[in-house]
């Protein structure tokens, strides 16, 4: 057993658990698993906690998910290194992913409005020198989110009449 990733494992399907439950689950002690998990954090291996919101079901302020297509040029000596680092720092950008396929980029970023997002594409992301194209596609509904189903399941029962 590699405790790592039986304590990743863990942690990936319940962020919020217990050390020693863990430690109890893994047959180790506690200071074993805060130990292993500190140095995992200081690795970059654990990048962070998050909790999961079905924004949806919250009254707050309209959002809008898009993700946008990037197809680049690679720089020399960097490929799409810095082209992603630069994109990433952006704060309303939630994710970058390198991809294979007929793009390079995959951008997601969340804003108030459409027009907010569509700044952002034409001022933000169209302007870089190795940016030759985008696409961009919003998101209407989330079902399944980080292996969580955000939608209640449809009511299957038959109707029944008097």
């Amino acid at each position: 057993m590699n405790l790592r990733n039986e304590i990743l494992k863990l942690m990936d399907k319940n962020g919020r658990i217990d050390f020693q439950d863990m430690a109890d689950m893994l047959d180790t002690d506690l200071e074993t698993i805060k130990k292993t998990v500190a140095e995992m954090e200081e690795e970059h291996i654990i990048c962070g906690y998050t909790t999961l919101i079905n924004w949806d079901k919250v009254d707050v302020d309209e959002r809008v998910t898009a993700m946008i297509e990037v197809r680049l040029t690679p720089q020399r000596s960097y490929g799409f290194d810095k082209i992603a680092e630069r994109i990433y720092n952006y704060p309303e950008v939630k994710t970058v992913y390198l991809m294979s396929g007929t793009y390079d980029l995959m951008v997601i970023l969340e804003g108030k409005t459409l027009k907010e997002i569509s700044y952002f594409t034409s001022n933000r992301l169209a302007v870089i020198d190795a940016v030759i194209g985008t696409t961009t596609h919003f998101v209407l509904k989330k079902y399944k989110e980080h292996g969580k189903v955000l939608t209640e399941p449809a009511d299957r029962r038959m109707v029944v009449t008097p």
